[in-house]
């Protein structure tokens, strides 16, 4: 694993960063009760190191309150401590977290006077990741409060929104510039290999959506290759996009999709016009499914490519000039293809990294090297991926990815539509090997997607509960 190590975070990371490690760390078998009982005895350790005779401890509901009600049940035997709940904890974890404490000599109350502000120490453990001004009550009297008075304050993890922090303690990455970073155990893995963190980033249709919320997608492709370009579309379907348009020189009936017919054989110059006008009516351009390697064909769909706003590019259209969308695109080479673009793929995973990292650099945009283990990087970030299985060999499956990358790209930053999409491609690729063995076919993976996706883990995240 240390030849991982320059693919590792560093410095100040989003709060939706945090929220992937977190929960990737779940993969590797360290809870978020683990997490909690580390980060809890962390932050005691640094509360002691202040030497106080009394610390109040001001915990909401969610796990960043259940870090202070450990760090409350490390201090309560030795240091005099209250702890200020401001409702009934929500999380399992926080209410175990809770429980323990009710066992220990802290005192705990959900009111509050003044006076508990005169402690030598306040520990801010209200609010998680993901909140943002104004704040509510009894946040917002709460945070007053701590502003007013002159106690030493020590935030934990990251401080509440408009409160002061004399000082942050930051657990495993800085969320906030001048964080002190201590680890609680998260395995480095969980910043470099694709989990089922990656998911939690894929956006839920609110409440009110209408049609079109989910994106408008365009699939150009089939002629030499008729059923990819339907493989891929379906699969944007099943990624959350709502209208899928394929473009294709080829006949079918689908009820899902709607079919552009395009006269002929192949796709041809004569078709640019119509294609133009469709792309620019589209979120995402997923480009090259079954296309073939006709070079009339290659110039017209490079030429829409181009053209649109976002875009997935695959197959053969993968070639140089490397055709590139005006705001995002992901390309989605297997190891022939990214030779032909971007020259030999190294053997070993580590270097692999770099090249591919180079190479995105190179193209300023998203690069998925498929394989045993898929490498994506977007010329900084750099992940790893290892779902996927032996039956997926079979042809198409390449096009339901580049279906699923166009599904959220549509709603995401590439990267982590990449991300996202290649973990969970692999996943339902595994569903169904386990199901089918060498008998898995492309469209096995299509009844496993959505619920992959959208269902499979709790999308609230993991410290976003107030």
């Amino acid at each position: 694993m240390r030849e991982f190590l320059e693919f590792g975070l560093s410095g100040v990371v989003s709060p939706d960063t945090m929220r992937v490690v977190d929960k990737n760390a779940d993969g590797y078998g360290v809870s978020v009760s683990q997490r909690m009982e580390s980060a809890g005895s962390v932050l005691a350790g640094v509360v002691r190191s202040e030497n106080p005779k009394s610390v109040l401890i001001l915990c909401g509901p969610g796990n960043n309150g259940g870090d202070g009600f450990v760090c409350a049940r490390h201090l309560a035997k030795d240091v005099q401590v209250k702890v200020i709940i401001t409702g009934a904890p929500k999380t399992p974890e926080s209410r175990a977290a809770f429980s323990a404490l009710e066992a220990c000599p802290a005192e705990v109350s959900a009111v509050w006077t003044p006076d508990d502000f005169k402690a030598d120490i306040i520990v801010d453990a209200l609010l998680g990741t993901g909140v943002s001004l104004p704040l509510r009550e009894p946040y917002a009297a709460l945070v007053a409060q701590m502003n007013a008075c002159s106690a030493r304050i020590i935030a934990c993890d990251m401080p509440t929104p408009g409160a002061r922090a004399d000082r942050v303690i930051a657990f495993h990455l800085a969320k906030t510039p001048g964080a002190e970073v201590y680890s609680i155990g998260i395995p480095f893995a969980s910043e470099v290999f694709c989990g089922e963190g990656e998911l939690l980033l894929v956006p839920k249709k609110p409440a009110g959506s209408h049609k079109g919320s989910g994106g408008y997608i365009l699939v150009i492709g089939g002629g030499p290759y008729q059923g990819a370009p339907f493989l891929a579309g379906l699969s944007a379907l099943r990624s959350g996009g709502d209208v899928v348009r394929v473009a294709a020189p080829v006949d079918g009936f689908m009820p899902d999709v709607i079919l552009e017919r395009l006269p002929g054989a192949k796709i041809g110059k004569e078709h640019l016009v119509k294609l133009l006008k469709l792309a620019s009516n589209a979120d995402v351009v997923i480009a090259g499914p079954g296309l073939g390697s006709d070079p009339e064909s290659l110039s017209v769909a490079s030429k829409v490519v181009s053209a649109a706003k976002r875009a997935v590019v695959d197959a053969d259209l993968l070639r140089n000039p490397l055709p590139k969308a005006q705001e995002q695109t992901i390309y989605t080479p297997h190891a022939g293809e990214f030779a032909r673009v971007f020259g030999p793929v190294p053997e070993k995973l580590a270097e692999r990294g770099i090249a591919v990292r180079d190479a995105a650099n190179h193209a300023g945009e998203t690069i998925i090297l498929k394989g045993e283990i898929d490498v994506i990087s977007d010329g900084k970030r750099v992940k790893f991926n290892k779902t996927g299985a032996p039956g997926m060999t079979t042809g198409g499956t390449g096009d339901v990815l580049s279906g699923v990358c166009g599904g959220l790209l549509a709603r995401m930053d590439a990267f982590e539509a990449a991300c996202a999409a290649i973990y969970a491609t692999g996943k339902a690729g595994n569903i169904a090997d386990e199901q089918t063995g060498d008998g898995l076919i492309a469209s096995d993976l299509l009844r496993h997607l959505a619920y992959i996706l959208y269902k499979e883990i709790d999308h609230a995240g993991i410290h976003t509960l107030e």
